[in-house]
């Protein structure tokens, strides 16, 4: 079953996201804790749909809206996870049809995200799924 996400479901949530950084290899990346996914839902600064089986999440997509100034109303894809034991099993291109639909729903004029150049599978994922995999553009940040 894929549904919205409830604050009840942040601890699974952020148990996924850990799960990511150990897979992308950066574990100790990770320093946003509950108290801050709390304070963020709340406020609506990010949303997420869930995919359970009984009472188990087992995969996660994460987003929030944005805009881009050349096309419009954006959903900006943060996180998208199947939990490893249950990848290959079709589980993430339910959870990505279910997220295509949301930013469909919510007027979305593209979605747009991040993945690692050494991650074939997802890359992969993304090509079949007939994503436009930028190469020009380098990502830039500042912490504060």
């Amino acid at each position: 079953m894929i549904r919205e996400a409830k604050i009840n479901d942040l601890p699974a949530i952020i148990d996924l996201v850990k799960e990511l950084a150990v897979y992308e290899k950066e574990p100790e990346a990770v320093s946003a804790n509950l108290e801050m996914y709390e304070k963020a839902f709340s406020e609506g600064v990010f949303e997420a749909l869930v995919l359970e089986e009984g009472n188990k999440i087992l995969g996660m997509a994460l987003y929030y809206m944005t805009f881009s100034t050349w096309k419009g109303k954006m959903l900006y894809l943060e996180d998208f996870i199947i939990s490893q034991e249950m990848r290959n099993k079709g589980l993430g291109q339910q959870l990505f049809d279910a997220f295509i639909a949301k930013a469909a729903e919510k007027g979305a004029i593209l979605t747009k995200w991040q993945v690692l150049d050494w991650n074939k599978p997802a890359i992969n994922f993304y090509l079949k799924n007939k994503a436009i995999i930028e190469k020009e553009w380098l990502n830039a940040k500042i912490y504060l």
